[in-house]
This record gives C-alpha cells, structure tokens and sequence, in this order.
C-alpha cells in the first residue's frame, strides 16, 4: 500500500519508527517530514500528507503530533480529508468501519510505540462497511462541496 507519513517536532521519533516498520512490511512510504526535533508547525505536515491522499498519490495518511489533535484538526480542513484521532484499536476500526477515515492522526505523547504499530495495523488492514455508512460520507462531501453549512435531515 502507498502512504504517506508526517509529524511535526514532538512526533518525529514516533514516525521515524512507524515509517521503518511500515517499510519493513512492504508497503511504499513517503515522508513528508519533519527532518528532525527542530521546532516546526504541525499544519504544513498536515497539510503535505493529505495533499498526498487528495492527489490520488497515496491510498491513506499517518500523521503524528504532540496530542493527534492539531493534526486531525489541520488534515480535515482539506476537502476530501478524513482524519480521526487514534486512541485505541477499537475506535480505529469503526474509524475505518464506518467512517472511511483516510488519515490516522497519533499522539506521541499519550500513545506508545507498540500501541501506535497495532493502532496502524488496524487502520490499514480494516475495510470501510459503505452501506449507511457510505450514505453519511456521501452528507460529508456535500458539506465539503458547499461549505454552506448544515444539511437537511432526510431518513
């Protein structure tokens, strides 16, 4: 699989060892940076990684912080950018179950190296449901596509 991987300063370490384990598995990864533990902004590798996904150049994106937060947060600005906060492989999968997350955002502060590696194995390896799920990420896009706001409520 193609991905695309990228941290800021507090996340580097935790994506240098994902980025290895990820290539050790076979899969192509790009990344996106940061280069080092020199204080960078967390928005520009956010911002790197899911135009990476949007440009059809990657299939999903990993993205490591301080919290996950100000990563997720700067990846969903992107239209066509799903990024959820992984905190446990539960959440992770209904994530991707029923959310078609397409980006994966980790705290290296909160999240261990064994819980990042299995948080990213059920991130890559678990299947969008599509069903009512896909009808719900079908109001997401529209959201996107308008930016007008809410939409209508229709059963």
């Amino acid at each position: 699989m193609k991905i695309a991987i990228g941290a800021d300063h507090a996340g580097f370490l935790l994506k240098e060892i994902l980025r290895d384990k990820l290539r050790a598995q076979g899969h192509e990864v790009l990344d996106a940076g940061a280069t080092g533990l020199d204080s960078v902004d967390y928005p520009d590798y956010a911002a790197a990684v899911a135009a990476q996904i949007v440009s059809g150049a990657v299939e999903k994106g990993i993205l490591v912080c301080s919290s996950g937060v100000g990563m997720s947060i700067a990846a969903n600005k992107i239209n066509g950018i799903r990024a959820a906060l992984g905190v446990n492989t539960e959440e992770v999968g209904f994530a991707r179950k029923h959310n078609d997350a397409n980006v994966l955002a980790i705290g290296a502060k909160y999240t261990d190296e064994p819980t990042a590696e299995s948080l990213v194995q059920v991130f890559l390896t678990t299947a969008f449901e599509g069903g009512r799920h896909a009808r719900r990420i079908a109001k997401i896009q529209v959201l996107e596509d308008s930016q007008k706001g809410p939409i209508a409520h229709h059963e």
